[in-house]
């Protein structure tokens, strides 16, 4: 966990969330599914204008209502209080009414017409003679609003199937113009700026639009558990606001500059200065972008002022980027460690070394005799699996310590090392993990068995020494570190047993012919790369007996 005192900002108790539901009507049509949406009033206090789902916050009526509605034998009563609050805004909002005649069908629109949207719900619909239909609500997300807004709530998306035969109408207080659109089209024309919806809404059409009837939304549903569960984290972009989701890349940077989810982070890369992530550690990226390099190789300085800094893996010998380096440590560099000796990680390190008046030792392991020629590396001093490079202040009152843990973690390279930064719970990861991509693993120096057994050892160390991010050598910090990894040696295992099904389909067949459909999910241009990955996979499968050539 990180330490309080390396954060960037004062943090703050963001505010508490309300309880709501909010559902979405769907209905099949000749060119795929259409969902009800709905424009807020302009006055609204919270997302004014916006098209919406129908829906609003949960109360003690809903929950009091269970006797009045039907119920799927694995439907909880917390879901079924979500239910009951969803058809119950459903009607007030949008005059559309989810509840059952004894005999089973629908409520009409007579039924409708016979109702007050203003008086109690659940009480009117009893006394004529209407069920609600709680068991046709399903659980789709579940969102909990962002942590840096004033107004929040926690708020199960649901979905249910449009009764036939009604027609939505709008109160004219809290909604004005509802309208069926399909998920694609309600996307496009939010783009064209004639369509107002919030993240929540878009990211909820975009999972939906692969769906094609309301059949195959229901059955998704099937599991009584949200298909995703989100509370957004916002940062800036190119100079304007944007939010993430869980998956998406730059979130688990968000949460490790800004925890309590204040929009203070700026995304962008750039070359030009280093970005601050905790105040002991920052990232600086060398001016390499690429295919295999992502936005560029990221070279961290850990540590303070007061107690010198440590520098991970310098990157290529580009001066511009070691004097930036070198200023950004304000000449006090105590040590350079290279996590493995490939060309876009270890060249600067002796240049950069030569920068300082009293040059740090270089450190790492020397590159194995399996390395390719541009990958030579000796380092002046070899690290130990376990050792512990320090860096302490002193004559400062609480003394301040930044420790890097040192792991071997072969797989990508026979000689690759990560750094754990213990106080803090960072794993500088390397090219062993990476955020948006997997590593090559490149035989004879790469080997796939090793690499799966460093996750494993990677995976043990989480749990030892706290570590919850990751620090890459490409892309964004990544959160939640040991369900990435778990993540990752999934991934891998799974590419492997496709490997096996189409060396016995084709067993005939050449790493050529292997890698296009192995490997048929990623774009042509990378299979020379991937099949250098895809030779450690097969000597993996031989090694255990899976197939033999």
């Amino acid at each position: 966990m990180v330490r309080p005192s390396q954060l960037l900002y004062p943090q703050r108790e963001p505010a508490p969330t309300r309880a709501a539901a909010t559902v979405l009507l769907l209905r099949d049509s000749p060119e795929g599914i259409e969902v009800l949406m709905t424009r807020r009033s302009m006055t609204a206090s919270f997302a004014p204008g916006a098209y919406v789902f129908p829906g609003g916050g949960i109360d003690a009526a809903d929950l009091a209502a269970h006797a009045q509605s039907t119920r799927r034998a694995s439907q909880s009563d917390l879901h079924l209080t979500q239910a009951i609050a969803a058809i119950r805004e459903s009607f007030e909002e949008l005059g559309v009414l989810l509840a059952r005649h004894a005999d089973g069908s629908y409520a009409t629109t007579t039924d409708i017409a016979a109702l007050d949207r203003k008086a109690p719900f659940a009480a009117q619909c009893r006394d004529k003679g209407l069920v609600l239909a709680g068991d046709q609500v399903f659980v789709l997300a579940h969102w909990i609003t962002d942590r840096d807004l004033p107004r929040r709530f926690d708020v199960p998306f649901l979905v249910a199937r449009m009764p036939e035969g009604q027609e939505p109408v709008a109160d004219e207080s809290e909604q004005f113009e509802p309208c069926w659109v399909r998920p694609a089209d309600a996307l496009a024309r939010h783009e064209a700026g004639s369509f107002f919806i919030i993240f929540p809404t878009i990211r909820t059409l975009q999972r939906l639009k692969p769906f094609a009837t309301v059949d195959a939304v229901l059955q998704a549903c099937a599991s009584e558990q949200p298909l995703w569960t989100s509370c957004p984290r916002a940062g800036f972009l190119e100079g304007a606001e944007t939010r993430y989701m869980e998956h998406e890349a730059p979130y688990g940077e968000l949460a490790l500059t800004s925890p309590d989810g204040q929009m203070v982070h700026t995304l962008d890369w750039q070359t030009a200065q280093p970005v601050a992530l905790l105040k002991n550690v920052m990232r600086l990226t060398a001016p390499n972008p690429g295919v295999m390099t992502g936005p560029g190789t990221n070279s961290y300085l850990v540590g303070d002022p007061n107690t010198g800094y440590i520098v991970i893996d310098p990157g290529p010998a580009d001066m511009d980027h070691l004097q930036r380096l070198w200023r950004a440590a304000g000449g006090d560099i105590r040590m350079i460690v290279c996590t493995h000796s490939h060309a876009d990680h270890s060249p600067g390190a002796k240049p950069l070394q030569a920068l300082c008046n009293t040059p740090p030792p270089i450190l790492g392991l020397p590159s194995a005799p399996t390395a390719r020629a541009a990958s030579q590396f000796t380092p002046d001093q070899s690290l130990s699996n376990q050792e512990l490079l320090t860096l302490t202040s002193h004559g400062l009152k609480p003394e301040m310590t930044h420790t890097l843990k040192v792991m071997h973690t072969p797989g990508h390279a026979a000689n690759h090392l990560c750094l754990m930064l213990v106080e803090d719970g960072i794993l500088f990861s390397g090219d062993h993990i990476l955020n948006g991509s997997t590593t090559v693993v490149d035989p004879p120096d790469g080997n796939m068995n090793a690499y799966l057994e460093s996750l494993d050892a990677l995976s043990a160390a989480c749990d030892e020494h706290g570590i919850n991010f990751i620090a890459p050598a490409h892309g964004y910090v990544i959160g939640e570190a040991k369900t990435a990894i778990a993540q990752l040696k999934a991934h891998r295992l799974k590419r492997e047993a496709k490997i096996v099904g189409v060396m016995q389909a084709q067993p005939e067949g050449t790493m050529d012919d292997w890698v296009k459909i192995a490997y048929d999910d990623v774009d042509s241009r990378i299979w020379p790369v991937a099949k250098r990955s895809l030779l450690a996979h097969v000597e993996r499968i031989q090694a255990q007996g899976l197939f033999n050539l």
